[in-house]
């Protein structure tokens, strides 16, 4: 089974759980996780998730795989909640009805919750195979969700005065990506601390990556609201550097990321992987294509 159809199962599978099919259970809010799920996604952090267990030899595929939908359920969550009218107020995702236009702003925030609780029970519903790798992947994961470090605390960033960008980026994208990375060593039974800088690196990247398409995209090609960090005041590299500063910026991120890969029986796999991202969010013609647009420097 290739990497997206292991992703999708076992996601698919979580999600079925989550909504208590057979039993007496809400069907709006059921209906409510689906859409939060399974309406699209690249799915990109369960894949660095999984190709790092199988570079490190993947011996509990069913743990791996639990770990992946776990990640993911977290990541759908933060995108319902981040899209309520408390946050970016946003009407779509993922080109389609944000879960709070769709359901409701009650059964959004009821959706989002559900979905962080679910992420839990999956690891330990799957933790009987390797309980001591089921409990580090949970406590990963948490400090990736959470305060002081995680994606929680990333959003908090957002109502300080002062921002260091390095922090909000790292906890506000990094931190899921630092999670895959590491959760994928966890699971395979090695160590996580030599594939933090990796999930950094990579998370750092994506976040730059973000602010390029939100200040330089249209909604048309990005799925979701555009010029959201200018109409929030968010703290973003483009506000930081210029657009020519934050292409340089990402590209020397992603150089830095292929070089921090820890030595692993599957390592020029992995490395591939990370230049096939690369390519994804640095297109060739991005700085050029700005300055045409908007002028910006």
């Amino acid at each position: 089974m290739d990497l997206s159809s292991r992703i999708e199962t076992a996601l698919r599978d979580a999600v079925i759980l989550g909504q208590g099919m057979g039993v007496d259970a809400p069907q709006r809010l059921a209906a409510a996780l689906d859409h939060a799920t399974m309406s699209g996604g690249a799915r990109i952090r369960p894949t660095i998730l999984l190709s790092v267990a199988l570079a490190c030899g993947d011996d509990r595929p069913g743990l791996s795989s639990a770990a992946a939908a776990a990640l993911e359920l977290i990541h759908c969550a933060s995108l319902v909640h981040d899209d309520l009218p408390a946050f970016d107020n946003a009407d779509t995702r993922r080109g389609k009805p944000s879960v709070h236009r769709a359901y409701g702003e009650p059964l959004a925030i009821l959706a989002g919750d559900s979905l962080i609780v679910l992420a839990f029970e999956v690891l330990a519903r799957a933790g009987g195979v390797a309980p001591d790798r089921a409990l580090r992947l949970v406590l990963s994961l948490a400090q990736r969700t959470g305060m002081p470090g995680g994606i929680c605390a990333g959003q908090g960033w957002e109502s300080e005065s002062n921002v260091n960008l390095g922090a909000y980026h790292r906890a506000k994208t990094g931190a899921l990506f630092i999670a895959a990375t590491q959760m994928g060593a966890i699971a395979a039974g090695q160590e996580p601390e030599p594939w933090e800088e990796l999930g950094a690196r990579i998370g750092e990247a994506f976040q730059v990556a973000d602010d390029l398409k939100d200040a330089l995209l249209t909604e048309a090609e990005t799925g979701k609201p555009a010029g959201q960090d200018a109409v929030h005041g968010r703290p973003n590299a483009v506000a930081l550097m210029g657009v020519h500063g934050a292409v340089r910026h990402l590209k020397d991120i992603l150089g830095g990321a292929i070089a921090s890969i820890p030595s692993c029986p599957g390592e020029a796999r992995l490395a591939g992987m990370v230049r096939a991202y690369a390519e994804k969010m640095t297109p060739v013609d991005l700085g050029a294509q700005a300055v045409r647009a908007t002028g910006a420097t």
